[in-house]
């Protein structure tokens, strides 16, 4: 009772108030999605996935423009930094992941992957505004 409890405030806040303030921008199109997926996991997968392929473009974007602001060095660098990046994130969301976890599990380890590229997308854009 109590996990199934903890899973319905989770999911609730996917997406929603669970990122509003302090977490990465997510565009329109994603909470409308949320909102219409109502609450059911595949739905909301769906939604994650659609703004994860939104917010991994926008990353590459951003990624190849600070590439191209960097003397040599920088950007052999900023390419190493960021080949670790993406074996952290892809480590980091994985343990989410929990077999046994039912399908909150697999609706967690989706928006991890979602916000920490969102978030790593706002980092490398903040570099070149600097």
């Amino acid at each position: 009772m109590m996990k199934t409890a903890i899973a319905a405030a989770l999911l609730a806040g996917l997406g929603l108030a669970g990122h509003a303030a302090a977490g990465p921008s997510y565009g329109k199109p994603f909470h409308a999605c949320m909102e219409r997926a109502g609450g059911v996991t595949q739905a909301m997968i769906e939604c994650i996935g659609e703004e994860l392929d939104r917010q991994d473009a926008r990353l590459n974007r951003v990624y190849r423009e600070r590439l191209s602001e960097l003397v040599p060095a920088r950007r052999a660098l900023l390419q190493s930094v960021q080949r670790q990046w993406l074996r952290y994130r892809d480590a980091n969301c994985g343990f989410y992941y929990d077999p046994d976890g039912g399908s909150i599990a697999r609706v967690l380890a989706a928006d991890c992957r979602l916000r920490m590229t969102a978030e790593r997308a706002d980092e490398l854009d903040a570099l070149g505004q600097r």
